[in-house]
This record gives structure tokens, C-alpha cells and sequence, in this order.
């Protein structure tokens, strides 16, 4: 796969503005291991490699076992391995970044209400929506891993 435009480059101004949501996003109210299980989540179910490769290592440096991350993407047959709080946020995850399946059901924001206050779900909304805007530009451009 031979590496394309460099967004950052090519297009700075839209890249700080994503750079800006990253700056929100490192300030909300939702801890650092349930942002990394979104940002793997999300990557996942949009094939990018670079963020998984990412994601999963800030995720290790965070403190998260490996075993849940080898075992994420099919966290509804080994909902043992992470807590209802989790699996509604990765619910989320998977409804919001596969919108046009059918989007956002009544049961899972229904399901969120019991753990998340209003605006941490907004605030969820707004990481799933930035880590799926990261994967289409990593993807569309043949972002590398680096080495």
C-alpha cells in the first residue's frame, strides 16, 4: 500500500481543527480506559491499522491487560472480561460508527442513561464521532505504522 497526501501538510488548517477536538477529548469526563476502548473499537470496525496500532499501545501504557484487548472485538461473547459501563460504551461505539446500519438504538442510549450522566453522553458521541474521523483520514491516505 503506497502512502498518500499528508492531511497535516497538505490541509493544516483542517488538521488542527481535529487537533482541537483531540484537546477537548483529553479534558472530559470519561477515564482514560474507556476512551482507548472506543478508539480500538472504533479502529477496528474501520479496518485502520494505524490506530489500532495506536490505540492499543496507549492503551497497555495506560495500564489495560491485554487479554481484553486481544478478545475487544467480540466483547458481547466475553462480556465476563469487561463491565456494563464498558459494554454500554462500546455499544455505543459500534452503533455510532456503523450509523448507517441503524443508528444509535433506544436500547443502548437507554442502557448508557444508567451509567453515564447526559453530558458524558454527549461527550461520547463526540469521541466516537473524532476517532472515526481519524480512522476515514488514516485509511483514506494510507496512513503507515510506524516502525
Amino acid at each position: 500500500m503506497e502512502k498518500r497526501i499528508n492531511i497535516s501538510t497538505s490541509e493544516p488548517q483542517g488538521y488542527k481543527a481535529m487537533l482541537g477536538l483531540e484537546g477537548y477529548l483529553s479534558k472530559i469526563d470519561i477515564s482514560k480506559t474507556l476512551k482507548e476502548l472506543v478508539k480500538i473499537r472504533a479502529s477496528q470496525i474501520n479496518n485502520c491499522a494505524y490506530c489500532i496500532n495506536m490505540h492499543t499501545k496507549d492503551a497497555i501504557k495506560n495500564g489495560e491487560r491485554p487479554e481484553r484487548i486481544f478478545i475487544l472485538s467480540a466483547w458481547r461473547e466475553a462480556t465476563k472480561f469487561f463491565t456494563e459501563e464498558e459494554q454500554a460504551i462500546l455499544a455505543m461505539t459500534e452503533e455510532i460508527s456503523l450509523i448507517h446500519e441503524h443508528g444509535l438504538s433506544e436500547e443502548t442510549y437507554s442502557k448508557a442513561t444508567q451509567f453515564f450522566t447526559e453530558n458524558q453522553i454527549a461527550q461520547i458521541i463526540m469521541l466516537i464521532v473524532t476517532i472515526n474521523g481519524w480512522n476515514r483520514i488514516a485509511v483514506s491516505t494510507h496512513l503507515q505504522i510506524e516502525d
